[in-house]
């Protein structure tokens, strides 16, 4: 949906990009924006409140934005996933605690239906595990061993919150899908990578494994070929995709588009060269917010608070190229910057700085 905005609706936009990654709450509302037409935040924030997208770690142990059906369908398929992560971080703290024993003492805590923040959650088991520490304890059981959402006010347009977690089961209303008697062709996993060549492919199983946070999939893959295409891209990769999926012609010109921190575009990707030069690579995972031209990252962008008061008043979107802009690319730069000074200052700014080129 980069190519041409999209008229789907807020929810079906969320559902077809498989999530969007939202540790930054607000970074999705700039991510739907660049993707729909004539987006209006409010719609994303009533889905929040209205339980039919939910905050949660789960590609990547990262915290998505996701649809409520998505993190009941996919999250049994993450569970493997997101202990070993935090296992990663805190193996040795963690070496003597049974982790069903901390799930079902979390699940206990939360069993009044108060959503707690993590140190709190964690400071509830303490007692049976002095040992670890609070922050290893409070990640595991957040995002490791207990289906969790981070619930609203945090996430919503342009409110600051804390982070209150509350089991799925407590704020959906049902508890996750258990996986599917394992055959070895990975039904749940067949359904991921299906949806992640819909809204990513042509794609490698090296990309698939670094959107999903998962070992490849190799069952799902090999039980999908029959109804996949393929293709060899310039390094001999292969390259799966649907065989209905678009793939536009290479010469089809891409408009100038603003993605905010983390977003999929670039993250979803093992080789990330399609949309980012190597030199540049780095910007991907430390936040920043790139600028895209011709379908590649030649910029970043961010936002200068004004010195007025007033909500949004002043606020200007200040551009920094990566490399020399034409003059015809810069304006094009300039103009949707100042849509999206609109869009994040709610109509009360149009200011954007385009610095020189480097």
């Amino acid at each position: 949906m980069l190519l041409e905005r999209s008229e789907l609706p807020t929810l079906d936009a969320v559902s077809h990009l498989c999530g969007l990654q939202a540790q930054e709450p607000q970074e999705p509302f700039t991510g739907l924006w660049s993707r729909l037409r004539g987006f209006q935040p409010g719609a994303l924030s009533d889905l929040l409140t209205g339980r039919q997208v939910v905050r949660t770690h789960l590609m990547r142990r990262t915290v998505h934005l996701v649809t409520a059906a998505d993190v009941l369908a996919w999250r049994a398929r993450h569970n493997a996933m997101l202990r070993q992560r935090v296992l990663g971080v805190y193996r040795r703290e963690l070496a003597g605690v049974d982790l069903d024993e901390l799930a079902a003492a979390g699940r206990d805590v939360l069993a009044d239906g108060e959503p707690r923040s993590m140190a709190q959650l964690a400071r509830a088991v303490a007692d049976r595990w002095p040992e670890p520490g609070t922050r290893p304890l409070g990640e595991m059981l957040v995002a490791g061993v207990l289906p969790m959402v981070q619930l609203p006010p945090r996430g919503v347009w342009r409110q600051k919150a804390g982070v209150r977690n509350a089991l799925v089961s407590s704020w959906l209303g049902r508890e996750i899908d258990p996986l599917p008697t394992e055959d070895g062709s990975d039904p749940v996993g067949q359904e991921l990578v299906r949806r992640y060549l819909a809204a990513y492919g042509p794609a490698a199983t090296a990309d698939v494994r670094a959107w999903s946070g998962l070992a490849g999939l190799p069952g799902a893959v090999a039980a999908l070929r029959g109804e996949l295409v393929t293709f060899r891209d310039e390094r001999g990769r292969e390259l799966l995709d649907l065989p209905d999926a678009p793939r536009p012609d290479p010469e089809t010109p891409a408009p100038v588009r603003f993605l905010p921190a983390f977003d999929n575009a670039i993250l979803g990707y093992d080789d990330r060269t399609r949309i980012i030069d190597d030199a540049d690579r780095g910007l991907s995972v430390a936040g920043s917010r790139v600028v895209l031209v011709d379908g590649r990252v030649a910029a970043t962008w961010d936002v200068e608070p004004g010195t007025e008061s007033g909500k949004g008043a002043e606020d200007t979107v200040v551009v920094t190229p990566l490399r020399a802009f034409s003059r015809s690319e810069r304006a094009e730069v300039a103009q949707e910057g100042e849509e999206l000074a609109v869009f994040l200052s709610d109509g009360e700014s149009a200011r954007v700085r385009v610095t020189a080129s480097p």
